[in-house]
C-alpha cells in the first residue's frame, strides 16, 4: 500500500499525536529503543493499579488480561493464540529454546548472524558454554544475510538458524521467508528476533513459514519493558521439552504437583513462572492501538519517513550506516557520528530523543512522526559534527 492512498495521508496522523502527550514537548525519534507513552496504555496500566488497589488480589481478571495480550500478539503476527508463550524478555525466549534443542534429532549446531542484538548471541552462547550447543557465527554480505551467506555453514548437525527481521544497528530488513526455505531444505529450524520490526511492519508467520519468532513490546508496539511473546509453530513445539521451565509451562499449573514434570500442549510449554501481569496490560493496549491504525498503513507511513530521512541525511553530507534503498530497511536509519553517546545527550538537551548504539546515532520515527521532526534531528546532528571538527 502506498501511504498516499490512505486517509491518514495529508497529516491525518496528527490526530493520533494527541494520544502521546510527550510529542507536544519533545521530538521522539527513539522508537527503536522505547516508544512514547500513550493515553490508552496509561489507562490500561491504571486499570491494573485500580484493580490491585481495590481488590488486593484479582487473579482471574489479571490472568484474563494476560490471555488477551497473547491473543492480540497472535493476531498481530497471523498466528493462533495457542502458538504463543508469554515470557519476560527475548533473552528468556532464546534461552528456553536453547535448553530444548540438544535432545531433538541429535542436532546441536546453531548458526547465528553476527549482527544480532547481543542478548540473542549471549543466550545461545550460554548453552554452548555448558556443552549443549555448538554455536557458529556468520558474517553478512554488506547489511544482509542471504541464503548464500548461510549455505556454506549449514551441516547435518544444524538445528537452528537464528536471524533478525530488522537490524538494531543498521535497520536492514532480512528476507526471512527465503532464509526459512533454506533452513527447512536442510532439515533445520529458523528463529526470528522481530523486536525491531513488530509494530512497524506487517508480519505473517504463516507466509514466512518461520518456526520461532520472538518480540517484546517496548519499541514500536508502544508497550513497556518486562514482557515478551514467543511464537512456536505447533508441530515444532510438540517436539520440544525445554529444560528451562516453570509452573506455567505445565498442563495444569494449578494442580500444584511439585514432583512431576509434564508439558503443556503447543507453545504453552515455553511459559515460565508467574507471567508479567502489569506489562501484559500495557502490551495488550499498545498492540491493540497499533492494530487499530493497521500495520500495513504504519509500514507505508514509515517507509515514506524512512525515504525522507535517507534523502535528507545524504543532502546534509551525513554518513548513513543503513541500506541506501528505503525499501530494504525498517523504521530506523543509522547515522555515523562522532561520540554517538555524547551526541544522544546533546540532542536530548534540545528535546530531541534519538538512540545511540556503537558508532551510530539512530533515527527511528513511528507513524505519528513528522518530516519536520526528522529534519530538526538531522540539523542538530550536523551541528554536532561541525562542533566536533573545530580545533
Amino acid at each position: 500500500m502506498d501511504f498516499r492512498e490512505h486517509p491518514l495521508h495529508e497529516h491525518g496522523w496528527q490526530e493520533h499525536r494527541l494520544n502521546f502527550p510527550i510529542l507536544s514537548r519533545k521530538i521522539h525519534l527513539a522508537n527503536c529503543s522505547m516508544g512514547p507513552k500513550s493515553i490508552p496504555v496509561q489507562n490500561a496500566i491504571q486499570e491494573y493499579l485500580d484493580s490491585w488497589g481495590s481488590k488486593g488480589m484479582d487473579w482471574d481478571f489479571w490472568m484474563s488480561e494476560v490471555a488477551r495480550a497473547k491473543q492480540s500478539f497472535a493476531k498481530l503476527i497471523h498466528a493462533h493464540p495457542e502458538e504463543i508463550a508469554v515470557l519476560s524478555s527475548v533473552s528468556e525466549t532464546v534461552s528456553t529454546i536453547a535448553s530444548a534443542l540438544p535432545a531433538v534429532l541429535s542436532k546441536n549446531q546453531v548458526l547465528v548472524g553476527t549482527e544480532e542484538f547481543p542478548t540473542v548471541g549471549h543466550a545461545w552462547l550460554g548453552s554452548a558454554r555448558k556443552g549443549r550447543l555448538d554455536v557458529r557465527f556468520v558474517e553478512p554480505h554488506g547489511y544482509f544475510f542471504t541464503p548464500s551467506t548461510f549455505e556454506p555453514h549449514l551441516a547435518d548437525s544444524t538445528a537452528i538458524l537464528s536471524i533478525h527481521l530488522a537490524s538494531y544497528k543498521s535497520g536492514a530488513k532480512q528476507d526471512v521467508a527465503e532464509l526459512a526455505k533454506l533452513a527447512h531444505a536442510h532439515n533445520a529450524w529458523i528463529f526470528v528476533d522481530a523486536y525491531q520490526a513488530a509494530g512497524s511492519v506487517e508480519i505473517d508467520v504463516q507466509q514466512m513459514d518461520v518456526d520461532f519468532l520472538a518480540s517484546g513490546t517496548l519499541k514500536y508496539l508502544l508497550g513497556t519493558p518486562g514482557i515478551a511473546f514467543l511464537y512456536v509453530k505447533k508441530e515444532v513445539a510438540e517436539q520440544l521439552e525445554p529444560a528451562m521451565t516453570g509452573w506455567f509451562g505445565r498442563v495444569d499449573p494449578f494442580a500444584f504437583d511439585t514432583t512431576h514434570l509434564d508439558f503443556a500442549p503447543g507453545s504453552g510449554r515455553f511459559n515460565m513462572g508467574t507471567p508479567p501481569i502489569l506489562p501484559a496490560f500495557a502490551a495488550r493496549a499498545g498492540i491493540d492501538y497499533v492494530q487499530s491504525v493497521g500495520t500495513r498503513v504504519i509500514e507505508a507511513r514509515i517507509q515514506a519517513l524512512s525515504r525522507h530521512c535517507l534523502e535528507q541525511a545524504v543532502q546534509r553530507g551525513l554518513e548513513v550506516a543503513s541500506p541506501a534503498d528505503w525499501r530494504k530497511k525498517g523504521a530506523m536509519t543509522a547515522i555515523r557520528a562522532n561520540h554517538p553517546h555524547e551526541l544522544e545527550g546533546f540532542l536530548a538537551e534540545r528535546n530531541i530523543l534519538c538512540s545511540a548504539r556503537g558508532d551510530v546515532i539512530r533515527i527511528a520515527p513511528h507513524f505519528f512522526s513528522e518530516e519536520s521532526e526528522i529534519d530538526a534531528a538531522l540539523d542538530a546532528i550536523l551541528d554536532w559534527e561541525h562542533s566536533c571538527k573545530k580545533p
